[in-house]
Order: structure tokens, then C-alpha cells, then sequence
């Protein structure tokens, strides 16, 4: 005689408000893993959708820029680089800048360009930033790899060359990983704006064109003068561009006391961010 088949038990999802502290759910992003993963694939497939060049654009961009900024800025204006080869220099903080603006633009408008996807189905809408600042490291990685390339090439054409990699290039990581705390905190901050006043929409594009100039990109921190170095490091950007360059070409002007007031600027932008982004998810779908 043929048992019944004993159904399996019930899974109960329970959505419930967040209180204190734990305003980021690590058990739940942790639970909804895969979800990120295929975000992150779908970011970078569909960003290269139907493209000739595809992935190689990451190379393309700042290649020309780069070109751009060493025949403007340091043959016409004639801007000093720190002693260093003016392709290498700009190159340098273009691949430090280049993970923070992509990742900021993409964070800022989460909100509005998922609005879609957010009122089909529940999920930790965190995730869909997270993805953004994961698969721009793909872009990083491409754009490192050129740089690498290039130092090597310019060092094997150059035996006296000074410049190159420092033992400190093992902290790499720590400044991309606090690139990537930034742009998410700000990128937050823009998308819990632009969700009530589409102002921000535009507002983003401009700002970051004009961040781009208050950061040593185009001139190195040692022509600031010595008594604005603070308000240069309340820029975070400022001292993770300056400590690439020092890393991976030997030379910068960076101190603890700028890295701390860089770092502090960085949680606050974060923590807040993440705050102001938790309080707008919740209701925003409402508004959009």
C-alpha cells in the first residue's frame, strides 16, 4: 500500500522593520548571494550590449584621456607631475578615479532606474548598489592590467627610471576598498534624493565633472599649499588618488593626519548614506 507523501514544511518569510544598529541585514545579503552575482553579470553584460569593442572600451577611455590631459595640461599649461612621466601620472589617478565615478554614477540612480524590479518583488534593495560597485571592479582590473603594462614598457625603455612600484602597493587593496566605501555612501545619498526630486538626476553628472577638478587628477597634492591640506582631505577622493600614485610610482604627499581625516569622511558618508537609503527604499515606490 502506497504511503502518502508527507508534504514539505512551509517556509515562512517574515519582512519586518529594522531598529538601532542593524541597519544593514548581513544574514539577509548573505542569503540573497546569488541574486547579486546575477546582477552583477546582468550590469556588465548589458553595458556592452551590441558594442564593436565591447570590454576594450575600458582601455579606449582612459587611453584618450589620458592622451588628452598630457597634451593640454602639461605641454600647453605646462602643470608639473611630481617628476614623474606625464602619461604614467595622469594614467595613475585616471584608474583611481575612474572606479569611483563609475561606481557613483551607477549607485546614484538605483532607485529610479530599478523602480521597476523593486515593486515586483521583495529582495535587499542594498544588493543593486553592491552589484554596481562589484562589477566595476571588472573595469579596475582591465584598466590595472593596462597600467601595468605601460610602467613596464616605460621602465624597460628607461633603465634609469626611479619611478615604479613601492612596497606599499600591498595596501592597494585598502584604497580601493575605501573608493568603493565612498562612492557607495555618496552614490546612496544621490539615489535617496533623486528618488523625490529628479534635480539630482542632473545634478550628479555635474557634480562629478567638477569633483574631477578639486582632485589631484591633474595636478599633484604636493602644489597644494601646506595649510589647505586638511580641506584637500576633507575631499576623501583626494588622499585614495594620491596614495595610488605613491604605491604604484613611488611618489606622493601623503601623511596619517590626511588619511584620518580622509577615513572619518569616508565612514560618515557611508553609514549615513546607508541610513538615508534605508529610510527612502521603504516607501519610495509610492512616489516614483
Amino acid at each position: 500500500m502506497n504511503e502518502t507523501p508527507t508534504p514539505p514544511p512551509e517556509i515562512e518569510i517574515v519582512i519586518e522593520r529594522t531598529h538601532g544598529l542593524r541597519f544593514v541585514r548581513w544574514r539577509e545579503l548573505h542569503a540573497y548571494r546569488d541574486l547579486l552575482w546575477q546582477l552583477v553579470w546582468r550590469d556588465f553584460a548589458t553595458r556592452y550590449k551590441q558594442t564593436a569593442l565591447g570590454p576594450l572600451w575600458h582601455l579606449v577611455q582612459p587611453l584618450i584621456t589620458t592622451m588628452i590631459f598630457t597634451l593640454v595640461f602639461s605641454h600647453v599649461a605646462e602643470l608639473p607631475t611630481d617628476g614623474l612621466p606625464p602619461t604614467l601620472f595622469y594614467l595613475c589617478g585616471l584608474l583611481a578615479w575612474n572606479y569611483f565615478s563609475q561606481t557613483f554614477s551607477s549607485t546614484s540612480g538605483t532607485l529610479v532606474t530599478n523602480a521597476g524590479l523593486f515593486g515586483k518583488v521583495y529582495f535587499p534593495r542594498l544588493i543593486v548598489p553592491l552589484s554596481g560597485v562589484i562589477s566595476n571592479l571588472v573595469s579596475f582590473l582591465i584598466q590595472f592590467a593596462m597600467f601595468l603594462i605601460m610602467l613596464g614598457l616605460y621602465r624597460a625603455s628607461h633603465t634609469d627610471a626611479t619611478c615604479g612600484l613601492r612596497w606599499t602597493a600591498v595596501f592597494l587593496p585598502l584604497a580601493l576598498l575605501q573608493l568603493a566605501a565612498l562612492s557607495l555612501g555618496i552614490g546612496l545619498w544621490l539615489a535617496a534624493l533623486t528618488a523625490k526630486f529628479r534635480d539630482f538626476t542632473v545634478l550628479s553628472g555635474f557634480l562629478i565633472q567638477l569633483w574631477m577638478y578639486v582632485t589631484p587628477i591633474i595636478y599633484p597634492l604636493a602644489k597644494v599649499p601646506p595649510q589647505w591640506h586638511v580641506w584637500v582631505a576633507v575631499n576623501p577622493v583626494a588622499v585614495p588618488v594620491e596614495s595610488f600614485r605613491y604605491m604604484l610610482l613611488g611618489t606622493g604627499s601623503v601623511s596619517p593626519k590626511l588619511i584620518a581625516v580622509s577615513l572619518a569622511t569616508t565612514l560618515l558618508a557611508l553609514v549615513s548614506g546607508i541610513l538615508v537609503f534605508q529610510r527612502v527604499e521603504k516607501n519610495f515606490v509610492d512616489v516614483v
